[in-house]
Order: C-alpha cells, then structure tokens, then sequence
C-alpha cells in the first residue's frame, strides 16, 4: 500500500523539487535560474524583483553574498519570508499577526 502524504508534508516535497528543478539537479543555483523558477513558481514576488537592483536587495535578504550561488538554505530564508508575507496579506481582515520569522 502507497504511503499517503499529508498536504503540508507534499507541500514541502513541492520547495525541495522546484528548487532542485530550477537548479537542475545541482546543490545550488544561479540567479538566471533563480529569476527563472521565481517568475513561474511565485509570480507575485516576480513583480518585485524585475530590475537588477530590486534583485539584488532579494538576494541580499536571502543571505546572498554578491556573486555567490543561491542554496537551499537562502531560498528557505526567501520561503519563510514570503509564507509570513501572504499569511499576513490574507489574514489583514482577522487581524492575527505572523511572528513566525527564522532567527
């Protein structure tokens, strides 16, 4: 019998695998790659991030260094961000605010 997954726990194969879809396989990724998954996988954050200087504030929020491959671990910084983000945007009306951000 299959296992059956949970929506949270399929949720979190669905970062793993874009992640490493976008980075093709790698341990890491460029940032053509990454603008790439951003404007397929999270289009609203693709808005923000169109112009170079815009892209790098992003990057440099992520904990990406100038010139350095972004990893799993920068993109799950980019991850929380924006879960507390859209948490935030659809909850404005119940005011209940997130304080859920990594240290």
């Amino acid at each position: 019998m299959a296992t059956k997954y949970s929506d949270l726990e399929l949720a979190l194969n669905t970062l793993v695998t874009e992640f490493h879809k976008a980075a093709d396989d790698g341990p890491t990724m460029n940032t053509t790659q990454f603008q790439t998954m951003i404007s397929s996988q999270l289009p609203s954050l693709a808005k923000t991030v169109e112009n170079e200087d815009s892209l790098a504030q992003v990057l440099e929020q992520m904990g990406v260094e100038s010139g350095q491959n972004i990893s799993f671990q920068n993109f799950w910084a980019l991850i929380n961000k924006q879960a507390v983000q859209l948490f935030g945007a659809t909850h404005k009306e119940k005011n209940i605010k997130c304080s859920c951000l990594l240290q």
